[in-house]
């Protein structure tokens, strides 16, 4: 059973929820079209093993927008702190990998190792769309200028749950559900994933992260995705990669066990 919890931060209360377990602690990050709710099948297959922690980053799931300035970076620490944990293990889904990555840098001390799923990285280069992600820019900037936030979601879900290539619905019933409902309010509240980040250009400063990565990303993942993230595996110091097959930018929600195999995989080296 996990137990919630509210951390006072300056602008904002984020809410998390705490699956205690061993003495390990791994600190789950969402992606920036989801919250903590995300990871809770993965978080229960973790624990007892380890002491798992989620929490919503500001204007996501339970935590409001931020009403001061902030940085993702100094929230994780936060959340370490609050655990009395002098070390812990990050994993995070794209933008969340992309804060995993930057607290790797900024604080090396804090971090373990890594997991990284189809990664965002600060500073890495725009990528070339294949044709099947193209295809959702005309139509996503059109819902965005017509505000129409129930269109932009559908689409948003088709893309990263089913696969840019996939038909709509490939994923279905409660990952599905959960999937639109987490970014339903990420829509309404206007979060912004430019916000709050640390000043780091992670791209050119990835020979500095010396902990152990693994780099996962679906098989179904936009192309330009699955790209970085062997890129990624081939040029961090200790990294290995793994190919999700079968699913797109959401594993989590497809297949908790499989994501929960992996994150112990990495934490046993295996």
């Amino acid at each position: 059973m996990s137990e919630r919890f509210v951390l006072a931060r300056e602008g904002c209360d984020l809410v998390g929820e705490r699956w205690p377990g061993g003495a390990q602690l791994v600190v789950l990050l969402h992606e920036g079209v989801s919250d903590r709710r995300g990871w809770r099948q993965v978080a229960g297959l973790l624990a007892p093993q380890v002491t798992v922690v989620a929490y919503d980053r500001r204007g996501y799931g339970e935590s409001p927008v931020s009403t001061a300035p902030f940085t993702h970076v100094d929230d994780v620490l936060a959340i370490l702190d609050r655990e009395q944990a002098r070390r812990a293990w990050l994993a995070g889904a794209s933008a969340g990998g992309g804060l995993a990555l930057d607290t790797a840098l900024l604080a090396p001390d804090r971090i373990a190792g890594l997991v990284l799923f189809g990664t965002a990285v600060s500073g890495a280069p725009e990528p070339e769309l294949d044709p099947a992600t193209q295809r959702f820019e005309g139509v996503l900037d059109a819902a965005i200028a017509a505000a129409d936030l129930a269109e932009q979601n559908r689409l948003e879900t088709w893309l990263w749950l089913d696969g840019p290539a996939q038909p709509e619905g490939r994923v279905g019933g409660e990952a599905r559900a959960l999937a639109l409902d987490m970014n339903a309010i990420i829509l309404r509240n206007g979060a912004r994933e430019d916000e709050g980040g640390g000043g780091v250009d992670a791209w050119s400063r990835l020979d500095e992260v010396q902990v152990p990565v693994t780099v996962a990303c679906g098989e179904l993942d936009g192309p330009f995705l699955v790209d970085r993230s062997q890129q990624l595996a081939a040029r961090l110091p200790r990294a290995r990669y793994r190919e999700l097959p079968g699913m797109a930018h959401q594993p989590y929600l497809e297949d908790p066990r499989q994501v929960a195999d992996v994150l112990l995989g990495a934490l046993a080296g295996t």
